[in-house]
């Protein structure tokens, strides 16, 4: 064992968990940045906040860290009290390597912890244990903790969690996942009145009014903390340009014209990262860079949502053991997942934002004092104005504001259907709480009784529909979902990422079935003919009529 490899126990003797942690960056080598300290104190105070530092400057490890602390003021690293800390992540690529990330710290500091992960790449299995014994950390995603909240003994399961981490803010703020969330944190602080919550972005631009939305509006303003690093990522931005600016379209197209010089840039760099912005867009790149360039094959893969966990899971890991040459990927890549030997990163079209082109970039020398290389790829004229525009924004530090929806009725309803299935609520209660969020601090009472009204019979228009009634309230005045149907329907259908009905593509041969290849849309396979092709999981697929 080294002589800097500090443990734990619960004994009087043990050594501290903070003296732990201190060590343990020693053993590094590493000396604790100015803003991760802060983190850690404003933490230790029980306080709320929001980090805003460049990726790769260590933003997990000061929040975890900053949790480990401020549960040692409590008492609480050595008791076996369940859950203890909940981290949110927009994205299950994200989950998977936060979740990894605490578990090779906490095997230092706490052996005897349990950190898992619950997203929809969960196993029935794994899942099945959680239901019955949630573990001290649970890494999940804003429609995991809804479906948490569904569970009649939610209260019991999820009211003695002490620190709550929301990954990507920027990510989630401006929409209403966002929205979903923030009255989860509500709901959370009910049942822990001594709870703590903290964010972190790398791509904000109104910092205070974000802290604001993460926040409870009665939040004391001494109980809040807002920690910003001051240390700059350099980024540098490339573009490459056609050698024919003359035939170049105006709009439009996919930029497949450029498919050659964006292998032969493949060959300049060890491991690189190619961004598109739709799932067919990077399967007809991924097939045009091996038309161009044939000795790719092997060294080139594919990741976007619509390919089988195990696929997507087997590419991340050779992304962080640097066996892949490149990957062209969607959005499914590009929030804070840690692939150091990645070097270069190319955008293939506009990246919709240059908050957006930030994080993609990013994933490129992603560790602290490295230097984040992007290139970008125009499809068409008005892109090469475009590349200039965000290389003069990015050299100026303009990122663009976000903010949140003001009281969406939809997500309410959804919530007050989710919190009557788990557990019930009293409707002044949930009023109260409800109105403690920022996007409904104003909700005035007529939208909450047509919100009640909502979910009890569909309202004034759609009373003499069964489907619509949901929710009543009961003798003693207690709103609770009885209906085993509607129940099971409303746990199916939690969330408010809206996406068309998914089917499992699986490959069948005249031999029989096998391996589960991925998902694609329901609408997509109604369009589809005998004879029909498309690529799916970079292979080119053939319709049978006897398949459907």
């Amino acid at each position: 064992m080294s002589p800097l490899e500090p443990q734990l126990h619960s004994t009087n003797t043990a050594i501290s968990l903070t003296a732990a942690i201190n060590t343990w960056f020693e053993s590094q080598g590493w000396v604790p940045f100015p803003f991760q300290k802060q983190v850690w104190q404003a933490m230790g105070k029980g306080q709320w906040g929001l980090l805003h530092a460049s990726t790769g400057r260590g933003k997990t490890l000061a929040t975890w860290f900053g949790a480990l602390k401020h549960l040692e003021k409590l008492s609480l690293p050595n008791q076996k009290t369940g859950l203890k800390i909940l981290w949110i992540t927009p994205m299950r690529a994200l989950a998977a390597d936060t979740t990894t990330t605490l578990q090779k710290t906490a095997q230092t500091f706490l052996p005897d912890w349990r950190i898992e992960m619950r997203t929809g790449d969960t196993s029935a299995a794994e899942r099945a244990k959680q239901s019955k014994s949630l573990p001290d950390v649970l890494v999940t995603t804003p429609e995991s903790l809804s479906l948490l909240l569904t569970q009649k003994d939610a209260h019991l399961r999820l009211g003695k969690v002490q620190v709550l981490v929301i990954d990507e803010w920027h990510e989630l703020i401006g929409s209403k996942r966002g929205v979903q969330l923030q009255l989860a944190v509500a709901r959370l602080a009910r049942w822990q009145p001594s709870l703590i919550c903290w964010g972190m972005s790398a791509t904000l631009g109104n910092l205070d009014q974000a802290l604001q939305t993460l926040c409870l509006v009665h939040t004391p303003a001494e109980k809040t903390r807002l920690v910003s690093d001051t240390q700059q990522k350099t980024v540098q931005i490339y573009t490459l340009l056609p050698k024919n600016i003359d035939r170049f379209p105006w709009a439009g197209h996919l930029g497949l014209s450029l498919a050659p010089a964006v292998a032969r840039a493949l060959k300049a760099s060890s491991s690189t990262l190619i961004f598109v912005n739709t799932r067919s867009q990077a399967e007809r790149w991924y097939q045009a860079l091996l038309e161009a360039a044939p000795e790719l094959a092997g060294d080139l893969a594919l990741h976007h949502g619509s390919l089988d966990p195990d696929v997507r899971r087997w590419v991340e890991q050779s992304l962080k053991e640097g066996s892949l040459k490149a990957v062209v990927c969607t959005s499914s890549l590009d929030l804070g997942v840690d692939f150091l030997p990645v070097d270069r990163v190319l955008q293939i079209g506009s990246a919709k934002g240059v908050a957006r082109l930030l994080q993609r970039a990013g994933r490129s020398g992603h560790a602290p004092g490295r230097v984040s290389h992007i290139t970008l790829v125009p499809t068409n004229s008005l892109e090469i104005l475009e590349a200039v525009a965000v290389q003069d924004a990015v050299q100026a530090r303009e990122v663009e504001c976000r903010h949140g929806p003001q009281a969406p009725i939809d997500v309410l309803v959804q919530h007050l259907v989710t919190i009557a299935i788990g557990g019930g609520f009293i409707a002044q209660d949930l009023f109260e709480e409800v109105r403690s969020t920022h996007a409904y601090r104003a909700l005035t009472p007529e939208a909450w009784q047509w919100a009640l009204d909502f979910v009890r019979h569909g309202g004034t228009a759609l009373a003499a529909y069964p489907d619509y009634q949901r929710v009543a309230p009961d003798q003693e005045g207690v709103w609770r979902a009885t209906n085993a149907t509607m129940i099971r329907r409303h746990r199916m259908s939690v969330g408010t990422i809206v996406s068309d009905a998914m089917m499992q593509v699986r490959y069948w041969s005249s031999r029989g079935g096998g391996a589960r290849i991925g998902q694609v849309e329901e609408s997509f396979v109604t369009r589809l003919k005998k004879g029909d092709c498309f690529f799916l999981q970079a292979a080119f697929w053939s319709w049978s009529a006897s398949m459907k």
